[in-house]
């Protein structure tokens, strides 16, 4: 019995390894890094001082010493702006593929696969190459404004390097991703429960709240954490249809690694993502975790 459990613990400390070592070096390894260096004093010519220097969290949080460093309330806005960002870009992905995921799982089987690779579609297209045709309808002589002046519109919409371009940006690039978890809860539904809340006299708003809202909210709360937390770090979208107009926290770590070249500031707003990414996702797990609580005392 002894030798099992020897064998068992090897087995399984084998099988883990790849993944440990995988997760170590390029993922907790550089995280580290990070770490360490938001709390390093900038060099004079870029690079690092290897001494302690909590001003870098000060010139965002409020706690630099007003010698060295200034409290700046600019960055600040640049994240409630990305925060604001974010959060809409959830909230127009829900509003786009929650009646697309109703009108999806109800199609016969051969149309429901063919919908969803249309969905998965845009995943075999370059990035760059999706946000650059964005670039060419959005523009002044693209194609949005193009058909407003044979229209009769005389003047072109400044659509281009505005935050509606960017939100239709993330928007596009992130609506697979609330897709498919929305798709899964919907899919999972009994229509049996609904013919149930008719014949009982419910009418079809009654039946949602009551009925669709709550089975689904799982694959909705799934949907937004994923679009969230990329859309929170994006940095491509906003550079390409945002330009210098739109700067959200992502741009802002950008310019201090390779413009400014001042690494621990850098990777002090890198850290500040990284410990607003970490809340959503303890605040997902305690709900969820509650939700499921409630359901076996059910």
């Amino acid at each position: 019995m002894v030798n099992l459990a020897w064998r068992r613990r090897l087995q399984l400390a084998g099988l883990l390894t790849p993944t440990t070592v995988v997760i170590g070096v390029f993922f907790l390894a550089p995280l580290a890094i990070m770490g360490i260096y938001s709390l390093l004093e900038p060099g004079l010519y870029g690079g690092v001082e290897w001494s302690y220097y909590p001003d870098n969290f000060g010139r965002v949080l409020g706690w630099a010493d007003g010698t060295n460093e200034d409290f700046d309330p600019v960055y600040l806005a640049v994240i409630l702006r990305s925060f604001r960002l974010a959060a809409v870009t959830v909230l127009l992905t829900l509003f786009v593929c929650y009646p697309a995921a109703f009108w999806v799982a109800r199609q016969p089987e051969r149309l429901r696969n063919f919908c969803l690779f249309l969905i998965t579609l845009p995943f075999f297209t370059s990035l760059i190459v999706r946000l650059y045709a964005w670039v060419l309808i959005l523009r002044p002589s693209g194609f949005i404004n193009m058909a407003l002046q044979t229209l009769g519109l005389d003047r072109s919409l400044n659509l281009i390097y505005t935050e509606f371009a960017v939100l239709v940006g993330m928007t596009y690039i992130f609506i697979p991703f609330m897709f498919m978890p929305l798709y899964a809860s919907v899919e999972k539904l009994d229509p049996r429960l609904l013919e149930a809340s008719a014949d009982l006299g419910a009418s079809h708003c009654q039946s949602f709240w009551k009925i669709i809202f709550p089975l689904t909210l799982p694959g909705i709360a799934a949907g937004s954490i994923i679009v969230f937390i990329p859309s929170l770090g994006n940095f491509i979208v906003p550079s390409l249809l945002g330009g210098a107009q739109v700067m959200i926290i992502g741009n802002l770590v950008e310019h201090q690694f390779l413009a400014a070249r001042n690494w621990p500031f850098g990777a002090a707003l890198a850290m500040l993502i990284m410990a607003a990414v970490l809340v959503c996702l303890m605040l997902h797990v305690f709900f969820q975790s509650r939700q499921s609580a409630r359901e076996v005392l059910r």
